[in-house]
């Protein structure tokens, strides 16, 4: 039994030993609830602080766990911390400031973050605001208060700290809050408070009040900015020309402002001046070492950047010297620390058994693993931990099965069942546990690493049986909004116009239409010719594509554009046709029925070392129910590496290899075939099935043996190159071949791999984005698995945009070598590779690196990446990363030289390359030192560094998709058709190709026209309502593709509730779309409406039901009368727009419904 009480009033310091980790979150959490108020645990580092709260959540759900992080950059950097991070601690201190009772609460901190000062308790006891609904508030004071502390003012608020001002509407989200708020004000009175969701924009629910955190702990108020431009003097003397000194005094905060924070005040705090005097504090094991390692990190780190200031003057790569204050202003010394601890109530905590005094035993111990078991080929690892935990019961105690999620936790839970554990109950928080009988059994989501044991219980981890786990808290998946907003048009991008090809968008203008003001889209053509488009028909437009620099533009009335349209059009249709072809062939042929038998599947799969994510297992659940149809399999995985492609893949070779089956794997590269062999052999460890390699890496005698063996049916599977496809390769029984990234074979590879995948089961696997419409396209042609969601598993990528800095890079490159990882360092042109060789030469010789760039020759090429794969180089210099399929999970560090020249797309996938591992990864994105970039560039890098929990990348692919993944999926002829007629175009084409070739619709080009609506009156979102371009033409685009009255409505709704009570001007733009929705399905192309009527134009003169129209309007005489040119005049008279409008509405519905009806007639007879 653990004395908590002895460990909760024992005084001073005193030490708990035999308290491993886990046990000693237990016995905190015990020992909190009995103490009372504030208890405080210090970690050595962040990953063991996040484990920390995560295990006292689980033993203590009733108890509010605060988290203080240290800043995650390094000490003296040109950046900020995140701005997550900085929210979250600035959070935190402002609630430590203003405690007021003495509730049990819990903190959890790391080392870093307590030895490092402060801003006053004081300015953060005020610097917290409430309101509530009916007060009065004086609005520039907020908006004031906002920038006091750090907000970031935004056009739409979707991350913690940003504000957005509307009118009368304020959006805020505070770093405390789950949700956003918006404020809405009539006057100076805060009206009412409401949550919103920040991926729709749309408000959930009413609040009573609000309290908005600060964001920073450096409050920019004229006081601080003037304490800070005289203790800049002081320190450093002259400040002429210093961007830092510059930007304070101009009100703007700088990046990395707080590494300057003790200038800011006249007396600067630490985190223990916020504690209660009586208040527990907890030290983690190795918390001194941390300590230390620490304060050294921050003299190395003062040091280099003393020394930088005397080398940055000649080097022009690099950016202005650093001005860096004593360490003893910001930082903890030895002395500082021990002081700080003096006088109050500690615990340190340890495993091990210490005696001594002031020491209590807590008796826990490690508990047992199962790495032997793991690695035996005669025992069965589940067989052994079914075994202990019964000698476990046998000694009277309880047990918990602790896993990572709820998904391990079930499968152990069935695995285990089957393996003789059959009374397991399922619990979800400790004191579920506690009322357990003695000698029960009990799982549980609790993510620990190691289990631990007591003389009255034992916790066993999933990592104690299965080995590592890779398993991280799940993020909230990032609004898809954040990338539609990156991938909206800018001025100056190239875009294609459906009738008149390519141009390049200027911005909005207003011009007058019938005296009117009217929102129009501004392009411009080949000479110099100007095209106004207006906003109702903006879906005219199509992006062009990520690579459009260099693209010549269309002449207005040129014949060109509507040339290279056709010849795409018919190549499309070709295609289309030959794929419905291939799928209709495939469903005629029978292939063997493959069922998994569930338990030796179960245990397969709990090998995996991560929770599978839901993308995961939908793809998983298509691939085993085309292997049980009797039909052959023809699927393609489509997800980013590293997003648990090969995952798939393993267990369907798995089902296939146990049914008696072969399996073969073919892979591009020598590279990526051991890669996979490496994975396949690892995963097969323990289980009958034998795993083989052929490649030109296989000596002779090797590869003789794996082709008798496959001949034989003794290989069950091989994994190799296009060796696999030669002719001396001959298959006992093939059942799967499982094809990774086909797009890279050559033409004759494709045709070895068309004739040996007749009549087996295919998976076909690619790295290579494919953009939603795309996947719309080819339902049902290609049968298409998407993963688009990373592993929850994947730390995030830390991401940094930072000025060209010769230190900071220097330092993350050493950082890397030294923990034993490699680094990609990015360029965007051939040309930089020289200067920055000669950077890495002169500025960090401890290196070895080696250069590679697409022109070289392939063999070459795979030589260095090999090279590079085998850990025989520190750093890859590469223009954009060759190999896309490529996995290098040492590579832990990515720097991107000039990021302000890479797409959206390409930096994300860049991205992607880094952080496949339990170790954090780091992406350095670096800007010219000495220009400055441009506004377009600067919003992908802060977009970027906002996604930092990855998972957005499909949507965001397929935005920016460069042309690549169109190509490589439809084959490289279509490459050439997507560069002309544009990445958007060419997939709504190839949608309406197979459609019509199906019969699902005419051969009518429907996309490509858009109905004109000439009624008069203002037809805009006016500026004063949504003042930020790109917010409104996001919202034109949105606007013009609603189909139906319920999306109008919802639309309207969502506009009243982001902006304020519609505008007339608003409301008649939203009338001209519901005029030219039912227009587009009547088939008519233009109305002119004026003050005695309309004239209705229809679309090459035709309607589709003639004889119904001319029954319609011989039932309304009066009000309908036919031209002979074929046009419709609509008689009335009507003085406002409005009122034309709604007429012209209510006129043109019949007409719609005749078209729709005499539509599905036609479709049903064909």
């Amino acid at each position: 039994m653990i004395d908590i009480e002895m460990i909760a009033k024992a005084h001073g310091t005193a030490k708990v030993c035999g308290a491993p980790e886990g046990l000693d979150a237990l016995i905190f959490a015990d020992t909190a609830r009995l103490r009372g108020g504030l208890n405080v645990f210090v970690a050595r580092d962040d990953s063991r602080a996040a484990a920390f709260a995560s295990a006292l959540a689980f033993f203590a759900p009733e108890v509010g766990v605060l988290r203080l992080p240290a800043w995650d950059c390094q000490p003296y950097d040109r950046i900020s911390p995140s701005p997550r991070i900085a929210a979250q601690r600035a959070a935190t201190l402002a609630r430590l400031a203003n405690l007021q009772d003495d509730k049990t609460r819990l903190l959890v901190t790391t080392v870093s973050a307590v030895s490092q000062r402060c801003a006053p308790v004081d300015v953060m006891r005020g610097a917290g605001y409430v309101l509530k609904p009916g007060q009065s508030v004086d609005t520039d004071a907020l908006r004031a208060h906002f920038d006091t502390n750090g907000y970031a003012r935004a056009t739409t608020v979707v991350e913690p700290g940003d504000y957005a001002v509307r009118g009368g509407v304020i959006d805020v989200f505070s770093p405390g809050s789950e949700e956003p708020v918006r404020l809405d004000f009539f006057g100076d009175t805060l009206e009412s408070v409401r949550s919103f969701d920040p991926e729709t924009q749309r408000s959930l629910k009413q609040l009573k009040s609000v309290a908005f955190d600060p964001v920073s702990e450096v409050l920019l108020d004229e006081e601080s900015i003037s304490r800070f431009r005289s203790g800049f003097v002081r320190n450093f003397g002259a400040v002429q020309g210093d961007p830092v000194y510059e930007q304070v005094s101009a009100g703007i905060r700088p990046a990395g402002a707080e590494h300057w924070l003790p200038l800011f005040y006249d007396q600067i705090a630490t985190v223990f001046d916020y504690l209660p005097p009586s208040t527990l504090i907890g030290l983690d094991a190795l918390a001194s070492d941390a300590l230390n390692e620490r304060i050294k990190q921050v003299e190395d780190y003062f040091e280099a950047r003393q020394a930088a200031a005397e080398l940055t003057r000649d080097n022009a790569l690099s950016a202005p010297a650093y001005k860096a204050l004593d360490p003893s202003g910001l930082y903890f010394t030895q002395d500082d620390w021990d002081a700080a601890l003096a006088n109050r109530a500690v615990r340190n905590f340890t495993a091990f058994q210490e005696p001594g005094e002031n020491t209590v035993d807590a008796g826990g111990k490690q508990g047992r693993t199962f790495a032997a078991e793991r690695t035996a080929t005669d025992t069965n690892v589940f067989d052994a931990a079914a075994k202990h935990v019964r000698a476990l019961q046998r000694d009277g105690k309880k047990v918990l099965l602790a896993s990572w999620s709820a998904g391990a936790s079930e499968r152990m839970g069935s695995v285990l069942a089957d393996h003789g554990l059959t009374s397991i109950r399922q619990i979800d928080s400790w004191p579920d546990f506690s009322v357990l009988e003695e000698n029960g059994v009990a799982r549980s989501v609790l993510p620990i690493e190691r289990g631990f044991e007591t003389d009255e219980l034992a916790v066993l981890s999933e990592q104690d049986i299965l080995g590592d786990r890779l398993a991280r808290p799940r993020k909230r998946r990032k609004s898809a909004d954040v990338i539609v907003e990156a991938g909206s048009m800018s001025p100056g991008d190239l875009v294609i116009h459906a009738d008149h090809g390519l141009a390049r968008f200027l911005g909005l203008k207003t011009v007058p239409v019938n005296d009117a003001p009217h929102d129009c889209i501004e392009l411009e053509y080949g000479g110099g010719s100007k095209l106004f488009l207006p906003v109702e028909n903006i879906e005219l437009l199509s992006r062009y594509g990520a690579e459009g620099e260099t693209a010549q533009l269309d002449k207005l009335g040129g014949v060109a554009w509507q040339a290279r349209k056709a010849k795409a059009k018919k190549r499309l249709r070709d295609m289309a046709d030959e794929l419905i072809k291939i799928a209709a062939k495939r469903l005629s042929k029978n292939a063997p029925a493959i069922e998994s038998a569930s338990g030796v599947y179960d245990e397969f799969c709990a090998s995996f070392p991560y929770a599978e994510t839901d993308d995961q297992l939908n793809a998983l659940e298509d691939v085993m129910g085309d292997l049980s149809k009797g039909r052959p399999m023809d699927r393609l995985i489509c997800g980013d590496v590293g997003f648990g492609k090969t995952e798939v893949a393993l267990r369907a070779a798995f089902v296939v290899a146990m049914s008696g089956q072969q399996v073969a794997v073919v892979a591009p590269t020598t590279l990526l075939a051991r890669q996979h062999y490496r994975t396949f052999k690892e995963r097969f460890r323990g289980w009958p099935v034998n795993v083989r390699h052929l490649s030109r890496l296989v000596g002779t005698k090797e590869a003789k043996d794996t082709k008798d063996g496959l001949r034989e049916g003794k290989v069950e599977i091989v994994i190799g190159t296009h060796a696999l496809l030669a002719k001396t390769v001959k298959f006992s029984d093939l059942g799967l071949l499982i094809v990774d990234e086909e797009q890279n074979f050559g033409v004759k590879h494709k045709e070895a791999l068309k004739a040996l995948r007749a009549d087996v089961h295919v998976l076909t696997l690619t790295a290579t984005p494919i953009p939603r419409t795309l996947q719309l396209a080819l339902t049902g042609i290609r049968d298409l698995s998407i993963i688009a969601t990373p592993p929850v598993d994947r730390l995030a990528v830390r991401t940094y945009v930072t000025p060209f800095d010769a230190v900071s890079l220097r330092e993350a490159l050493l950082r890397e070598k030294y923990r034993g990882g490699q680094a990609f360092f990015v360029v965007p042109r051939i040309t930089d590779l020289d200067s920055i060789a000669k950077f890495l030469r002169e500025s960090v010789p401890e290196i070895s690196f080696v250069s590679a760039h697409g022109q070289m020759a392939a063999g070459a090429l795979e030589d260095i990446m090999t090279a590079f794969y085998e850990g025989r180089y520190d750093v890859l210099l590469s223009t954009t990363i060759v190999e896309s399929g490529i996995d290098i999970p040492t590579a832990n560090t990515l720097v991107v030289h000039r990021a302000d020249r890479f797409g959206l797309a390409q930096l994300y996938q860049l991205r992607g390359r880094v952080g496949r591992s339990k170790t954090r990864a780091y992406a350095y994105l670096t800007t010219p030192a000495q220009q400055k970039i441009t506004g377009s560039a600067e919003k992908r890098l802060k977009v970027l560094q906002s996604l930092d929990s990855l998972g957005a990348g499909f949507t965001l692919a397929s935005h920016d998709l460069d042309l690549r993944g169109g190509g490589n999926l439809l084959g490289e002829e279509q490459s050439g058709h997507i560069k002309d007629v544009g990445v958007e175009l060419y997939q709504s084409m190839l949608e309406e190709a197979v459609a019509s070739l199906r019969g699902e619709g005419s051969d009518e080009e429907d996309g490509d026209w858009s109905p004109q609506i000439n009624a008069g009156g203002s037809v805009l979102i006016p500026e004063d309502y949504v003042p930020d371009l790109d917010v409104r033409l996001q919202l034109y685009r949105r606007l013009s593709s609603l189909e139906d009255k319920a999306e109008r409505e919802g639309f309207a709704a969502e506009m009243i509730d982001r902006f304020g009570p519609l505008p007339e001007e608003v409301e008649t733009l939203m009338r001209v779309v519901a005029v030219k929705t039912l227009c587009k399905k009547a088939g008519v192309e233009k109305v002119d409406a004026g003050p005695k009527g309309a004239v209705i134009h229809f679309r090459k003169d035709m309607f589709i039901d003639p004889a119904g129209l001319i029954a319609h309007i011989s039932k309304h005489p009066a009000l309908f009368k036919a031209r002979p040119d074929h046009k419709l005049v609509l008689r009335a008279a009507w003085d406002a727009p409005e009122d034309r409008l709604r007429a012209i509405e209510k006129a043109m519905a019949p007409l719609a419904d005749i078209a729709v009806r005499a539509k599905s007639a036609q479709s049903e007879t064909a």
